[in-house]
């Protein structure tokens, strides 16, 4: 079959909640896909970040055949040989005493959502059922109904109400904003250190320390949504390392598995994450031995194969030659790491009809906030092949 026959089937047979660019993916490996016609790309949205360490990396491969042949899944109900070893491991890399693996991103941060309130309740004194969470505009955490309550995307909220309560919203990169929306029962307050769906959105510096130490001043947790940032993105283990600062819990998912798994987890240290208790919250899938080997291997490959260093050099090289490109169409190009963003002018026509024609190109980028295009390759990436996109990219940004 071709492109245009499998489009009919999905068209037909599956629910409309997505607007994929027409590409058919039939096998991928490192840093290219390959569609059912035989096209060769280069993917520049790694899964929205998932993909940090390439398509179907050999190591996290082998590891994922290896336990596939073992043990797939115990539940929670029993113990498994696999889970101990990447809370160690997760421990170790990241300076956490604690963590909660879940499945998807948007199910680890109704994880930290949780703990957050608990905490709240058990340790700061808020009164039952009135902890508040503080929220940034713009944002993007998942989809599930208590998410998009917080959400001031309009179509992530409209036909889907009533709303779960307890969110305060302030615009986002305004740390006084955030002071002054902190109140006696402020449990907790919940940003992503550079918005990625928002429109590779970067706060000015000092930002993310601002509102560290407005939150250690009035005890308040501080929790980054890390999801897509985390995990080397952004040339740094963690985005938040940028400005030197350690959240009270830190929310990871995506790379956490190299694309073969869904796998996240929450973060924080013993006297946040130790206040859950048996029955209080889980899952049935969280932390199977099957997770956890991909987890480990995920992890091993990041830091074996340096690629937070290398998403820091090649990133700089690639935005700095990015922002070379003199298009009438560039209002400005943003970046850090792998995570960069070109925002076009309204006068520009919408993002779309440039990845459309990048993907004619040979290049899968994708449109975010309707005139941004987000170039976020696999970490793996090297500066020759940027070399070989750049007048791909320079061309689909001249034209017309």
């Amino acid at each position: 079959m071709k492109t245009q026959d499998f489009i009919a089937i999905e068209d037909q047979y599956g629910a409309h909640n997505y607007h994929p660019l027409d590409v058919v993916v039939e096998r991928a490996e490192g840093v290219w896909v390959y569609d059912v016609d035989g096209k060769r790309y280069l993917d520049c949205l790694s899964a929205y970040s998932a993909l940090n360490q390439g398509h179907v990396h050999p190591k996290i491969l082998e590891a994922m055949l290896e336990q596939a042949k073992k043990v797939t899944l115990t539940s929670r109900a029993f113990r498994n040989d696999q889970l101990p070893l990447l809370y160690k491991e997760l421990s170790e890399l990241t300076g956490y005493e604690m963590s909660l693996p879940m499945n998807s991103g948007a199910e680890a941060v109704e994880t930290a959502v949780k703990l957050a309130r608990k905490w709240a309740y058990r340790v700061k004194g808020v009164p039952r059922h009135q902890a508040e969470i503080i929220v940034a505009s713009g944002n993007f955490h998942g989809r599930t109904v208590t998410i998009v309550s917080f959400s001031t995307e309009p179509s992530y909220r409209e036909d889907f109400g009533p709303f779960t309560p307890g969110f305060k919203v302030v615009p986002y990169g305004d740390a006084r904003a955030v002071e002054q929306a902190i109140t006696p029962n402020t449990a907790a307050v919940m940003l992503e250190p550079i918005q990625g769906e928002g429109g590779v959105l970067i706060p000015q510096e000092g930002y993310l320390k601002q509102v560290s130490e407005i939150c250690k001043a009035n005890n308040v947790l501080f929790i980054a949504d890390e999801i897509q940032t985390g995990l080397g993105r952004t040339g740094k283990l963690f985005a938040s390392d940028h400005e030197g600062v350690r959240p009270d819990m830190v929310v990871i998912g995506k790379a956490l598995s190299g694309g073969f798994y869904p796998v996240s987890a929450v973060l924080a240290d013993k006297p946040v994450m130790g206040l859950f208790t048996p029955g209080e919250h889980g899952s049935t899938f969280g932390g199977n031995p099957l997770a956890a080997a991909v987890a480990r291997a995920a992890l091993r490959v990041i830091v074996e194969e340096k690629l937070v260093e290398n998403a820091a050099s090649v990133g700089e090289y690639f935005l700095e030659h990015l922002a070379e490109i003199n298009s009438p169409h560039i209002q400005e190009v943003r970046g850090r790491g792998l995570l960069i963003g070109v925002e076009l002018k309204p006068s520009a026509g919408g993002a779309r009809r440039f990845c459309e024609n990048l993907q004619k190109e040979g290049v899968l980028a994708k449109e975010t906030h309707e005139n941004v295009i987000r170039f976020a390759p696999p970490l793996i990436i090297d500066r020759e092949t940027v070399d070989w996109a750049l007048p791909k990219i320079r061309s689909t940004l001249l034209m017309p």
